[in-house]
């Protein structure tokens, strides 16, 4: 167990340090502008001295050990157009706990709603809850998500009598976004358990405990839908970590503070240590979410094992 932890988190270093080079070559193709708060203003001597102090007149190779001995020592750099001079680490700390707090909220909320309704579907296939979660699942996979997010605003806001504005001190403000931020995991959650649970009502297993007399009931929660879940656990922390990294339409859309529009803020700003640090951060969400699924499933399926069994290749 604890080799294979450590395989997996070192490709899965390997593969950040991938990213971030690969990212990191692209950006300095960039115009030199992205450096700069007040490019206009300056002359070409005081452009010069900015990228030499900053060190973008170095060789590539050597820009990019020096940026990761940085990055080692915890400094992400220094924001030049967003809002210059400010340490890029003290932004996304002032951004983020907004983003995880409302993340967590919604998938809360989508666990909730998601894993019962894809769980009613199973239980009365082609019955009511089934057409009913088909219809909601088509409904949210085939629409545009801008579409129903501004319905919800509009309609909601004036029949609950909520601002259209974030307010974090008013909790009343926190529904409408956390809801809409939820319904598109609700809809995954639903659409893989319902699956999951179909194919294992047609195994031998549940056939046996039939023809023994077992209540439906008892198959359904103790067997069918036990052992349907295990292979959707590796999923949630992916999903719960990109929830948490922010909703960019969401947030812009109801105008809160958090993570979600930065990144689209900062590319249209063209600040390039902002743009840097923030795909860095979203990829490393992305691998730690994906290394957690891994353990998870193995942690749960007792048919998974981490060690190699005697005589295997």
């Amino acid at each position: 167990m604890v080799k294979y932890v450590l395989k997996r988190l070192a490709s899965s270093v390997v593969t950040l340090a991938i990213v971030i080079t690969i990212v990191f070559v692209l950006l300095r193709q960039m115009p030199i502008e992205g450096y700069f708060d007040n490019f206009e203003k300056l002359n070409e001597a005081q452009i010069n001295a900015k990228l030499a102090n900053l060190g973008l007149t170095q060789p590539i190779p050597v820009q990019l050990r020096n940026f990761f001995v940085n990055l080692f020592h915890g400094d992400l750099g220094t924001s030049s157009r967003y809002s210059a001079g400010t340490s890029i680490a003290s932004i996304i700390a002032q951004k983020a706990p907004l983003s995880i707090c409302m993340g967590l909220m919604s998938m809360a909320i989508s666990l909730v709603m998601g894993i019962p309704l894809g769980a009613a579907m199973a239980r009365s296939k082609s019955g009511f809850w089934d057409k009913f979660g088909t219809v909601f699942i088509v409904f949210i996979n085939a629409v545009p998500a801008a579409v129903y997010y501004i319905f919800i605003q509009m309609y909601g806001t004036s029949w609950m009598n909520i601002s259209m504005l974030f307010d974090r001190n008013n909790w009343v403000t926190w529904i409408l976004p956390t809801f809409s931020m939820s319904l598109g995991s609700t809809a995954s959650y639903a659409m893989w358990i319902r699956r999951y649970m179909l194919d294992e009502m047609n195994k031998d297993y549940v056939r046996l405990a039939r023809a023994k007399g077992v209540s439906s009931r008892k198959i359904m929660m103790s067997h069918v839908f036990r052992n349907a879940f295990v292979p959707m656990i590796q999923y949630i922390p992916a999903s719960i970590l990109y929830t948490i990294s922010g909703s960019i339409y969401i947030e812009s859309l109801y105008s809160v503070p958090g993570m979600g529009g930065l990144l689209v803020d900062v590319i249209g700003r063209q600040d390039n240590p902002m743009v840097q640090a923030l795909v860095m951060l979203y990829s490393a969400i992305g691998i730690i979410g994906l290394l957690l699924g891994d353990l998870l499933m193995g942690l749960t399926d007792p048919r998974i094992s981490f060690v190699k069994k005697e005589g295997a290749r």
